[in-house]
């Protein structure tokens, strides 16, 4: 029986697989395949009867939303490979063509499991009232009150098209959805080909006035007044399709203006090459053979969806005013010892570090930091890092405040941070009109790094107050994704940020970081150095041991340390919430290395990692780190990521014996990797208990944060049941 409790429970009986060469490309698990594996097992999550029911819709949607931009950045980028004759193998031995067969296998299966759980899921939807209908269920006031809809809404925006030489065929953006209709003209029963592309601008679903919730799709009500948008022609035949298209940015190496190459680039991705086309049902071969080729798909990118296009879509339709089929409310607490301080963030931070975690407690503190550091006279300078953020940004609008105050204010917006690119030109431009340094770090390297700091004159001395992140700057992603954010005036940590500071705004590298390590240059390196380390713990016959939680492990040389020092007798425990190319479990190879993927209420985003230092887990000498890489090779090579040591014994309390000990405790949200890439979740018979860990976080508040507890006031890892 699968076992999820890595925190109490030996490991499992290692599994002989003599057909893999351990020492050959087998020892990695395909990338691209593992990510899938990921999305099936979100996917999996809209199927949970621990879930609520419109918990397990918006599951399905994330589902499908994850499987869209896979499409239009990894798949995308392995077809042009293909299409280039390159052969080159992936880590695990695989050429792009090898993998896209692999993968358009695996992506079909998972569309059409896609299709079973929402035909499962509206179901349960009819017996709670939120019914989704079909045209022929429509009664003769629902379709006089529809009518009034199409005209005053929907009409006016709408352009049908006919497909012919006279008329070329039309735009589909990315993601862009469209009904391919066969008429016939009821005059001379010519035939006329025509599409009708539906705009994004409009609500999907429609609302119908009535007993219960009650939804007619856009599409359905489109057919519906199709005599009115073609009036002398008769529906012979239809289906609806929706394209997928390469999302990849391209951006010349000697851009004269970022910005502006970014915005042309940004227009580029939207007329990106077709990767794949889904359509329903139906299509009239004719049709389907001209709407083929004016896209540019072949075969193999066509998929038949025997149902509803564009499941992402149904994120709509998890409605706030069914409380009783949603997550019981959450209300993140304002850390104990921020009120201890009436609110003051720079004199809670003086007392000591202060480490809060993400979203139990409240993301609203990162924004306070700053907008008390804009107001305060005091404060002679705030440099900033920014890699996502929201369209109304709190912490831009404290920066412009800052800026237009007088105050030095550096801000290093980056660029290249995938489908946030718009974004974060507006922002750039609005702080740049505030009076702040803008930078852009460097063409080559996307600055990952989440990195604030606040210069206060404080006597005749500057005093350094740094916060150090693992998630990004945004208010909203922070209500769902699990980070940690630690607060520090340590002056070593206040250097060290200063100098990466330096580094992004001036390319010269830093030299004597004393806490940090960075990537590009030495974080891997001190990385590799740690596991190393470990190992000869292990060697030594020392308890060794090491505790790892991140989105993903890809890079090839981690992998190999990791399998090293497992070999020398290193136990390891890993949380990866999504890819993972290490192999655990393989009896003689990776017997010492397990391996769990957490997905629940919650996204897990933290990046830590506790080394035992020749005294085990946990330990109060142990190495405790905290980052903003995961370990894949664009983090470790391409991009700039920190990777702090916590040395507060407090914090180095809270992490180990709190936030790593409940990850690795987790049950309830907890699937286990096998040596062949899959993973098992373990029956949880109905009515048992099985440990949360996000039920616990949500329960316990954060050591650091506390006004007066200690390292030794560790909460048992328990809580309440449902």
């Amino acid at each position: 029986m699968t076992n999820a409790d890595f925190l109490a429970s030996p490991f499992p009986e290692p599994v002989d697989l003599p057909d893999l060469d351990t020492n050959g490309p087998g020892r990695f698990f395909n990338r691209e395949l593992s990510w899938l594996s990921f999305n099936w097992r979100v996917l999996e999550e809209a199927e949970n009867p621990r879930v609520p029911l419109l918990e397990r819709l918006r599951f399905l949607s994330i589902s499908a939303g994850n499987l869209d931009e896979f499409y239009t950045v990894r798949v995308a980028g392995l077809r042009e490979l293909a299409i280039a004759g390159n052969t080159t193998p992936a880590a695990d031995g695989l050429s792009p063509a090898e993998q896209l067969v692999l993968i358009n296998e695996n992506a079909r299966a998972l569309l059409m499991e896609q299709q079973r759980v929402l035909v499962d899921l509206h179901e349960q939807m009819d017996a709670e009232g939120i019914n989704v209908l079909t045209p022929q269920e429509l009664t003769e006031e629902d379709i006089a009150h529809l009518e009034d809809v199409f005209l005053a809404e929907v009409f006016a925006v709408l352009s049908p098209l006919a497909i012919d030489p006279a008329h070329p065929f039309p735009f589909i953006p990315n993601t862009g959805y469209a009904l391919a209709l066969q008429m016939e003209r009821k005059a001379d029963k010519r035939s006329l080909q025509a599409l009708l592309p539906i705009p994004a601008q409009i609500d999907r679903f429609i609302a119908l006035p009535g007993p219960g919730q009650r939804f007619l799709p856009l599409e359905e009500l489109l057919i519906i007044h199709i005599p009115s948008l073609f009036p002398g022609y008769k529906l012979k035949a239809h289906f609806e399709f929706r394209v997928l298209r390469d999302s990849d940015l391209e951006v010349e190496e000697e851009a004269e203006d970022l910005v502006r190459e970014f915005e042309v680039a940004l227009k580029r991705r939207r007329r990106g090459e077709v990767v794949r086309m889904t359509h329903s049902a139906g299509a009239p071969p004719a049709l389907m053979s001209v709407i083929k080729e004016e896209l540019g798909v072949t075969d193999p990118e066509v998929v038949e969806v025997d149902g509803m296009l564009g499941l992402s879509d149904l994120s709509a339709l998890v409605l706030d005013n069914r409380p009783d089929l949603l997550w019981p409310s959450f209300t993140p607490r304002v850390p104990e010892r921020v009120s201890d301080f009436e609110g003051d963030m720079l004199a809670a931070i003086r007392q000591k570090d202060m480490l809060l975690h993400h979203p139990y407690e409240t993301f609203d503190m990162v924004v306070r930091f700053l907008q008390q550091a804009a107001r305060d006279p005091d404060v002679v300078a705030i440099k900033q890092t920014l890699y996502r953020t929201s369209k109304k940004s709190p912490i831009v609008e404290a920066l412009c405040e800052a800026a237009e105050d007088g105050k030095s204010v550096t801000a290093l917006v980056e660029l290249k941070a995938r489908f946030d690119e718009a974004a974060n030109i507006r922002q750039s431009r609005r702080l740049e009109r505030a009076g702040a340094h803008v930078v852009y770090g460097f063409l080559d390297l996307k600055t990952h790094a989440k990195i604030s700091t606040v210069v206060r004159r404080e006597g005749k001395k500057l005093v350094t107050y740094t916060h150090y992140g693992t998630g990004n700057y945004h208010p909203i992603t922070a209500r769902i994704y699990t980070d940690v954010s630690l607060f520090t005036c340590d002056p070593i940590l206040g250097r060290d940020a200063t100098k990466v500071f330096n580094y992004l705004s001036g390319y010269a590298l830093p030299e004597g970081l004393d806490n940090l390590a960075i990537s590009p240059t030495t974080l891997k390196p001190r990385l590799l150095e740690m596991i190393a380390a470990e190992a000869d713990h292990a060697a030594n016959g020392k308890p060794a041991e090491i505790w790892a939680k991140m989105n993903s492990l890809i890079d090839d040389e981690v992998i190999d340390a990791l399998y090293a020092a497992g070999q020398a007798g290193v136990k390891i425990s890993l949380v990866i919430r999504g890819i993972c190319g290490l192999r655990p479990g393989i009896k003689g190879f990776s017997d010492n290395i397990r391996v769990k993927s957490i997905v629940g209420r919650f996204l897990e985003h933290s990046r830590i990692v506790c080394f035992g230092n020749g005294h085990g887990l946990p330990s109060k000498k142990a190495r405790v780190f905290i980052s903003s890489a995961d370990w894949m090779g664009r983090n470790l090579n391409r991009r700039v990521e920190t990777l702090i040591e916590i040395e507060n014994a407090t914090v180095k309390a809270q992490i180990v014996s709190q936030v790593m000990a409940a990850n690795l405790a987790d049950v309830a949200q907890s699937w286990v990797m096998a040596p062949d890439g899959s993973f098992t979740r373990p029956e949880l018979p109905e009515g048992t208990f099985a440990f949360n860990c996000h039920r616990f976080f949500m329960e316990n508040p954060s050591l650091s944060g506390r006004g007066s507890a200690g390292a030794s006031d560790v909460p048992k890892l328990t809580h309440t049941e449902d």
